[in-house]
């Protein structure tokens, strides 16, 4: 099904933005303590072992780039950075992402009802313990789906000079998406949404949804403010569920 018309000035900026809002909005905190508790101890704790060892992991690294490619050592420098920055947040987000998945469904969840007046019909913590199964199965979904691709992205970065120029590149625009698929599942699964269906209905706002991913990306690599990204993703995606998929795709009319 065709998502809902939404105006052309509402993008993934738009609804990032909104979710900074929407994390502060009263009777929704207690619900973002939770997933942003998981994500401070885990995503805080890794990035400091991360800047300890970067000094060790960069001069291995540089060391691998051919001598045809040394002129441009300027460049590959940071971009060597960013690209284990990303691998590495990707990746500590991900297991944040696991741990934290019933919680966060159930912030889509009172964020949806908020937004609409209309809770689920199995809302609330009883429903979250009755559909633990059912998102862990959805997380299951979502690592097959990403693993085989993330592996050939990591193959290509050992490839000489493809790998230290074009490969990070390759890798944030796959993360942005995946990001996506990670975030705008929680409202998709709340309303039982099959995950091929999902990814449809992503690709068809996919500009939209890959902005959204991008700047979710980006921030989970700022120390900081990435300590907070994993609730205001949620909710700036379930923002998105509200306004362009539930109406053809929810439960609920």
């Amino acid at each position: 099904m065709a998502p809902t018309n939404t105006p052309p000035s509402v993008n993934g900026i738009h609804y990032f933005s909104q979710g900074w809002k929407l994390i502060r909005l009263p009777g929704i905190r207690r619900f973002v303590i939770v997933p942003l508790a998981i994500n401070v101890l885990l995503m805080g704790g890794a990035f400091i072992w991360l800047f300890w060892q970067l000094g060790q992991w960069l001069p291995a690294l540089m060391a691998k780039v051919p001598d045809w490619l040394q002129w441009l050592s300027y460049l590959l420098w940071p971009l060597t950075v960013i690209s284990i920055v990303l691998v590495f947040s990707y990746f500590f987000s991900t297991i944040a992402n696991w741990i934290a998945a019933p919680f966060c469904g159930l912030l889509a969840e009172q964020l949806e009802a908020r937004l609409t007046g209309k809770p689920l019909p199995d809302s609330g913590w009883a429903g979250l313990v009755k559909d633990l199964p059912r998102i862990m199965k959805r997380e299951w979904q979502k690592l097959a789906y990403y693993l085989p691709r993330a592996i050939v992205l990591l193959i290509l970065y050992f490839v000489p000079g493809f790998g230290q120029t074009v490969a990070p590149v390759l890798w944030f625009l796959f993360s942005a998406w995946m990001l996506s698929i990670q975030y705008c599942d929680y409202p998709f699964d709340n309303h039982k949404v099959s995950f091929q269906q999902m990814r449809m209905a992503l690709r068809q706002n996919k500009t939209d949804n890959m902005q959204f991913g991008a700047l979710v990306s980006l921030f989970t690599m700022v120390p900081i403010l990435n300590l907070a990204i994993m609730p205001v993703a949620v909710c700036g995606a379930t923002a998105m569920w509200v306004d362009r998929y539930r109406t053809t795709l929810g439960r609920v009319a």
